[in-house]
């Protein structure tokens, strides 16, 4: 059992959830992980929030195993990073965060969401095809890495209501 939740706005609870997800985007994103303090100062944006998975219960702030980074502005969102602990992928968290994404922003009137993904990551396309997400826009060449060709970036769009 997982619980999803937005995250609180109370300072010491705050720092303990986002030097989890820091940890977690150092392990998921190791090239281009975004750090504690680079999140604590998205999140000081009026619109940017994250929805935080935990492991059973929140009782130990630090047990935080998935999130969801994302932006509203005014109709429109984009999630702007999601991750799971390796722990814990491959169990639905990322579909069950994209469902309850989907709940909070349509009760805020949002009509389109937007992200961003690698063309070579497969896993996370079929997860967002799933969730009636279509790629709406190529990058070409987008992600270059010293050494490696090359990837280039899809933008996908889900829209509410259709």
């Amino acid at each position: 059992m997982f619980l999803i939740e937005t995250l609180s706005t109370n300072t010491a609870e705050l720092e303990q959830v986002v030097q989890a997800v820091a940890n977690i985007e150092a392990i998921v994103q190791p090239q281009d992980a975004w750090s504690y303090q680079a999140l604590l100062e998205l999140l000081e944006q009026d619109s940017i929030n994250m929805l935080v998975v935990y492991a059973q219960d929140k009782s130990a702030k630090s047990n935080g195993i998935g999130y969801c980074l994302y932006q509203m502005v005014f109709e429109q969102a984009e999630i702007l990073r999601i991750g799971t602990h390796p722990d814990y992928q491959r169990q639905r968290i990322a579909s069950q965060i994209i469902d309850k994404l989907h709940k909070v922003l349509q009760s805020n009137q949002v009509e389109n969401l937007l992200l961003e993904v690698r063309a070579d990551n497969h896993a996370a396309i079929a997860l967002y095809e799933k969730q009636a997400f279509a790629v709406i826009h190529r990058r070409k060449g987008y992600y270059q890495s010293p050494n490696q060709s090359a990837v280039d970036a899809l933008i996908m769009q889900h829209v509410y209501g259709e």
